[in-house]
């Protein structure tokens, strides 16, 4: 038997819980789909057809409906065979060509980028997201199936999948609460992009399996025997933590493999909430807690719906063990996320679990089709929705998430624009803080507010979220009218000295008034130039964090140029029709620019960023672009309170496992 029938019969075999009718259907679109991808071959010589009937069972394992699963047999159709979507909706439906046109790759459109087309392709996808949950969940079997079978490609393409699945379908993954889908992904990745590492873990990990397993079988033992003492039913699973995750926390600790003592976990499975806090007690009377180490997410849940009760123990032997303990049902939640019990299920209640309780849902919906349209918004996407939250309350006791790294500012406008708008301080804790302060979990946080407050341009520098940038940059468009937005840059309208008075008065037409009422095309009228646009100059191509100037060019709008650029000293009417530019992101801290040179990894940015917070640094800016030679090249602009640690960050950015090289640009 070949593949292809095996993999079809087994699909076949795991459909008995459909009823007849869908069941007909599901094997209909087998038949159709296998004719329409007939003649096709996957990059290992197989049937292309085996992968939409791996994505189909995928789903079909995680109990999606029936919609779903035809929708993944049928995923390559529009994009890799002659069918339209006319076709489709003739055949299956609306609702099926909808879930396949929403996991759709955007056509090749001439002169647009590989990046800015991945972009597109994302954007389209999480909106449709946003209408049908059910796309990304096909989206990701896609991936899994993709992230299995990556070995037949050629290194550089298996590189640049292993980094968007990491930096994109893995948080996605994460956020939707399917951790074990999470987990997959993100050892895939791992492993095709830092093998070496890979292989260190991998036989780390199997050199100390015989003795973890007798310390392990030890804890269990323990714990059965108290539980059923107390009367308490419970199943205890081992487990190792998955190797991506024990890299991270080398990376975050700064610490080798050997240094890393809480590679395992016990899980404890009982029936009730109260349960799970009776297991708690029992846990930490046999073992001593660790300090600072205990979570509770049954009391506040994930953003995902994610519920359980963290702690770590110091177990027998002096070895630190973390013990997670949840209901059955938070488990199959924690496993499978929004697959679990969604739109399209009822819970335990017999209530329909809306796509809207999650909360990169709602956060998506917010956003206006000016940002998903800018060329920023991928990476918006990588810094908001997919980052860790961090949870604050009101003084009122409400809980606020809000994603790591926000501002009191933030905050203020997460409660609502007028908030923002007339905020004049904030309390932490009862304790006053600057707007510009990062927040922490569980804080309480008070937002003073004035008539007089007003946003001003400084506030652009403080704020983190997409919310409260778009929301600032509106109403300094709307009051602020010498100010000019345009990409990351702000320009200021050159405030003329008045005219000498003429010796024979002429009544002139007064100025008329800039406003920025669109985003997207912002102009400005300084004498009789109009329409002005912002563009950067070719010559010396500045980038955020450098010293800039602007020039008034003639028919093409404001032309940014570095301070130092030959060019500007060149421009014969520089000094009358010179303008004055800023970054939006500068700092008003010390900064610095450095040039770097990485070998090919996944996640530079973090490691910059773990290495800049010894020292109480901000990544502000940075650009990274495949050399092909495994390598990666590009700039980094970070900013400090005390510019005397600049050449401690050097020293600490160059142990960076993956920097080859590191010196600064400026």
């Amino acid at each position: 038997m070949s593949e292809l029938q095996e993999l079809s019969a087994r699909l076949a075999g795991k459909l008995a819980r459909y009823p007849e009718e869908e069941r007909s259907r599901i094997l209909s679109a087998v038949r159709w789909a296998d004719g329409l991808h007939r003649d096709q071959k996957r990059a290992s010589g197989e049937p292309f057809f085996v992968h939409p009937l791996a994505v189909a069972e995928i789903l079909v394992d995680a109990h999606m409906d029936s919609q779903t699963v035809i929708a993944a047999l049928l995923h390559d159709t529009i994009e890799d065979t002659g069918l339209t979507r006319r076709e489709l909706r003739r055949e299956y439906g609306k609702e099926v060509e909808a879930l396949v046109g929403g996991v759709t790759k955007i056509s090749q459109i001439r002169g647009m980028s590989k990046t800015a087309q991945q972009a597109e392709t994302i954007r389209k996808m999480l909106f449709a997201m946003v209408k049908d949950i059910r796309v990304i969940m096909i989206k990701l079997a896609d991936k899994l199936h993709n992230m299995r079978t990556l070995a037949f490609l050629e290194e550089g393409s298996r590189k640049r999948i292993a980094t968007e699945c990491l930096e994109i379908y893995a948080p996605l993954a994460g956020r939707l609460g399917m951790s074990r889908m999470k987990d997959e992904l993100e050892d895939l990745s791992f492993k095709v992009l830092n093998p070496r590492a890979w292989e260190q873990i991998e036989r780390f990990v199997a050199e100390g399996e015989s003795e973890r397993s007798g310390f392990l079988r030890t804890m269990e033992e323990s714990v059965r025997r108290e539980a059923a003492a107390a009367g308490v039913p419970i199943q205890v699973d081992s487990r190792i933590k998955h190797y991506y995750s024990i890299y991270r926390k080398m990376r975050k600790r700064g610490r080798a493999l050997a240094e890393i003592y809480d590679l395992a976990g016990l899980r404890l499975l009982c029936d009730t909430p109260g349960q799970c806090y009776e297991l708690l007690g029992l846990a930490h009377r046999l073992w001593k807690p660790i300090e600072g180490r205990f979570k509770d997410y049954i009391a506040m849940p994930k953003s995902n719906l994610y519920q359980s009760l963290h702690t770590t123990v110091m177990g027998f032997e002096g070895k630190m063990l973390e013990i997670q303990i949840r209901t059955h049902e938070m488990h199959r939640t924690a496993e499978e996320g929004i697959a679990a019990h969604w739109l399209y299920k009822k819970d335990l209640a017999g209530q329909t679990i809306k796509a809207e309780q999650l909360t990169i849902i709602n956060m998506l919906k917010s956003w206006d089709s000016s940002a998903v349209a800018s060329p920023e918004f991928l990476e918006e996407i990588k810094r908001e929705l997919l980052k860790d939250s961090i949870y604050v309350f009101t003084p009122q006791g409400d809980v606020i998430e809000m994603p790591k790294g926000a501002t009191a500012l933030d905050f203020a406008y997460h409660i609502h624009t007028e908030v923002g708008n007339h905020c004049s301080g904030a309390k932490a804790d009862g304790v006053p803080i600057q707007l510009k302060e990062e927040l922490t979990n569980t804080q309480v946080i008070e937002i003073l507010t004035a008539q007089n407050a007003r946003p001003h341009l400084n506030w652009l520098r403080f704020a983190r979220t997409h919310r409260a940038r778009a929301k600032i940059r509106h109403w300094l468009a709307l009051n602020e009218p010498d100010l000019i937005f345009d990409r990351n840059i702000v320009a200021r309208k050159k405030v003329e000295p008045p005219p000498a008075a003429p010796r024979k008065p002429a009544e002139k037409p007064p100025e008329p008034e800039t406003r920025i009422l669109d985003q997207t095309k912002v102009g400005i009228r300084i004498g009789e130039e109009r329409n002005l646009m912002i563009h950067i100059a070719g010559c010396c191509q500045p980038a955020s964090g450098d010293r800039i100037v602007g020039y008034v060019s003639r028919g093409r709008g404001i032309i940014v140029h570095k301070a130092s650029c030959p060019n500007v000293r060149n421009i014969p009417d520089i000094g009358e029709r010179h303008i004055e530019v800023q970054w939006e992101t500068v700092s008003p801290k010390a900064t610095r620019r450095f040039q770097v040179t990485a070998r090919l990894t996944g996640n530079l940015f973090s490691e910059v960023e773990g290495a800049l917070k010894k020292f109480h640094g901000h990544l502000i800016e940075g650009k990274l672009e495949d050399s092909g030679l495994d390598t990666l090249e590009g700039f980094f602009t970070v900013e400090l309170d005390n510019a005397g640690d600049f050449g401690k960050v050097m020293k600490s950015l160059r142990t960076i496992p993956s920097v080859v090289n590191i010196r600064a640009a400026g």
